[in-house]
């Protein structure tokens, strides 16, 4: 287990982004994809069955995508994100079965229901496999990441709730942002936080749980081929409002 801290030390060595030295090991450590950032945008999935569970992930790889992550917004320049990444086998299992029950419970609950020709009722029945294969498989990702931002979302009125998570959500997109362009894939969970299992995984992996609240429990692998399109959405003009609702 990895626990990288990113707090309020009182002094910080200087970002590999400004001292050149990450752009020298870009072609030393792992792949590079190439792809603009449109394609990046729009071809970045969440990827369940496709990570390769045999193929480690350098940690170097990881350090510079969490390096580039570190350049997204935060709240008042805090920058009160930590993120623990997880590499112990035990380690990864005891969190995969927080998850795995929590998932099982949320399955049983039913899905939403589409009319026809919806894009979403479409893809519903290949989401689910991927989905529960995920949560049969988590532990076998080579790298798990939880993020955590400091405090808890409870603590202020409702208004400051939108602050708390944009302080944290961008830079965790745009760590699985620059995952893609290294040929690694990722996906986006929160089911291990209920019935109690967010305190459970903090003293699992040494999180306080007072202080800081976890935003997910993300799988790391490489994935079985690079070839990730745009995904079928709603159209934009059924989701945009212009002036008023």
């Amino acid at each position: 287990m990895v626990i990288v801290t990113l707090g309020h030390a009182p002094k910080r060595e200087i970002s590999p982004l400004h001292d050149g030295s990450l752009a020298r090991r870009r072609d030393a450590v792992g792949m590079r994809l190439n792809l603009t950032a449109d394609e990046v945008l729009t071809t970045t999935r969440s990827v369940r069955k496709r990570l390769d569970f045999e193929r480690p992930v350098e940690r170097e790889v990881i350090m510079e995508c969490l390096e580039i992550a570190l350049q997204a917004p935060t709240g008042s320049n805090r920058q009160g994100w930590h993120w623990v990444f997880v590499d112990d086998a035990d380690t990864k299992l005891a969190l995969r079965n927080l998850y795995k029950p929590n998932f099982d419970a949320y399955r049983a609950m039913g899905r939403a229901q589409y009319a026809d020709g919806d894009p979403r009722a479409e893809r519903a029945d290949l989401v689910a496999d991927s989905a529960h294969y995920l949560s049969e498989n988590f532990h076998r990702a080579p790298v798990l990441l939880v993020p955590c931002i400091e405090g808890r979302p409870t603590l202020g009125p409702e208004s400051t709730g939108a602050s708390f998570w944009g302080s944290l959500l961008p830079a965790v997109w745009s760590f699985m942002l620059a995952l893609r362009e290294r040929g690694i894939g990722s996906a986006w969970t929160t089911l291990h936080l209920g019935n109690n299992g967010e305190q459970r995984a903090a003293e699992l992996l040494g999180i306080p749980f007072d202080r800081y609240t976890q935003a997910g429990l993300f799988p790391i692998a490489y994935t079985q081929g690079t070839d990730f399109k745009p995904a079928k959405r709603l159209p934009a003009a059924e989701v945009s409002h212009w002036n008023t609702w």
